[in-house]
């Protein structure tokens, strides 16, 4: 029983996954249709519209990249949460299955705890290189 509502969520959370990976994938294909591309401009002409240029700063690349993770972690931590929450209340007393529910809060905490300190370290040595 357990095991097909944990089959059902993760079910049910890689549906959206798919489809946002899928509607990118389109958006990205009609993006570089409708582009001019000049090959005159040299090492600029590769770079898009919206592609910063620059990987460092408060636009660049890899805080962008990060930004993204870090929401994906947290998202994943949060639902892990909730998912640890209801089987606690679901255990019964069961002695094991409140221990695994317990166990599922403390590491979701966790997971919460090192992408906020990831996000810390990455803005720290960014910032050290964009002086």
């Amino acid at each position: 029983m357990k095991r097909n509502i944990l089959s059902g969520i993760f079910s049910l959370l890689t549906i959206p996954l798919m489809a946002v990976g899928a509607s990118s994938l389109l958006v990205t294909e009609a993006v570089s249709a409708q582009q001019d591309i000049d090959i005159t401009s040299g090492p600029g002409s590769s770079r898009g519209d919206n592609t910063p240029e620059n990987l460092f700063g408060d636009d660049g690349a890899f805080q962008t990249i990060t930004n993204v993770l870090l929401f994906l972690i947290g998202a994943v931590s949060v639902i892990m949460l909730i998912i640890g929450g209801i089987r606690y209340t679901t255990s019964n007393g069961d002695a094991t299955a409140v221990q695994s529910a317990k166990n599922t809060i403390l590491y979701s905490i966790v997971g919460i705890v090192v992408a906020i300190l990831a996000y810390a370290v990455v803005r720290f040595v960014v910032g050290a290189f964009t002086s």
